[in-house]
């Protein structure tokens, strides 16, 4: 097996003023979240198989015991306004090489589908498990900002301050290299779970600027679900800190019935 195996599909692929959609996992999978979203409700369709051995050595198992390698994978569809080409996966690289070999073949590929605009998605890790309805955006073009403000996102001078590691940030970088325009959009997260919620955020963002409509049914059960693990996590964070719990008055108690 070579370091990077590239497996189509399909051929003869057509599009028109392609956008390439990146959401591999990361911090809170806010972005594979977002991605994976997108392919199930736009109906994608699976294009490209991408397999490498800067991908940790693990296989997956089925609901039937079957195991595949760990990969990424590339869909394709259409909107009204653009086509799209979305990048999920399973994981991002586990070596810095690999990061920019594995980025080089994502863009090799965007390229290739004639490719000139990319959103990388992901989060950006707050601390606090208190949610924030926001979008903080990054670019490698500063033509891109206004646009993007009027769909939502936010953009603050120096951040996120640590810089954006892997795919999210890098691909910003390099593609700069080969004349295409990107944006990194993280939905604010709180970095220590996997967070619908924040998905959520982001998705409206995403489709304000795709001009399009998708179904949050699905993401919002489960940002439910997550909001009761976090209503969890607060009480026995106050618990380990000291602070009681708020009693209730007879007031209140009026409207218990």
């Amino acid at each position: 097996m070579q370091d990077i195996n590239v497996v189509e599909l399909k051929d003869d692929i057509e599009l028109q003023e392609p956008i390439l959609v990146v959401g591999l996992p990361g911090v809170g999978h806010v972005g594979k979240l977002v991605a994976e979203h997108l392919v199930e409700e736009l109906k994608a369709e699976k294009v490209i198989e991408i397999y490498s051995k800067h991908f940790p050595p693990q296989a997956i198992v089925d609901d039937k015991s079957e195991v595949r390698l760990v990969n990424n994978e590339i869909y394709t569809c259409s909107t009204d306004k653009n086509d799209l080409v979305i990048l999920v996966g399973d994981h991002q690289s586990s070596t810095g090489e690999g990061h920019y070999q594995l980025c080089d073949t994502y863009l090799d590929i965007a390229e290739e589908y004639g490719v000139k605009t990319i959103y990388t998605l992901g989060g950006f890790p707050t601390g606090q498990l208190t949610h924030t309805d926001e979008v903080l955006g990054a670019v490698n073009n500063i033509d891109m900002i206004e646009g993007l403000k009027e769909a939502g996102v936010e953009f603050k001078p120096n951040e996120p301050g640590g810089g954006i590691v892997g795919a999210s940030g890098l691909l910003l970088g390099v593609s700069k290299f080969r004349k295409m325009n990107a944006a990194c959009l993280m939905g604010l997260t709180s970095g220590y779970l996997v967070d619908p919620k924040s998905a959520q955020s982001l998705l409206r963002v995403i489709c304000k600027i795709f001009d399009i409509e998708i179904d949050e049914g699905p993401l919002e059960e489960r940002a439910k679900e997550m909001e009761k693990i976090v209503a969890r996590l607060k009480e026995v964070e106050q618990q380990q800190q000291g602070i009681p719990e708020p009693s209730m008055s007879e007031e209140d108690l009026r409207y218990i019935g």
